[in-house]
């Protein structure tokens, strides 16, 4: 099964609705820089977890 492309707005919405299990201490700086990325494109510049 060939992996296919995330359009960047299921990314951060999966972001958002799954950061509970992200380890924010432990991100590369590449995903790192996505997720702020994403959020300054599709969440106007805010990442709403909680």
């Amino acid at each position: 099964m060939t992996p296919r492309a995330m359009p960047a707005s299921e990314a951060f919405a999966l972001y958002e609705r799954n950061w509970r299990f992200v380890d924010s201490g432990r991100l590369t700086e590449r995903e790192a820089q996505l997720i702020h990325k994403l959020a300054a494109a599709h969440g106007k510049g805010v990442l709403l977890v909680s």
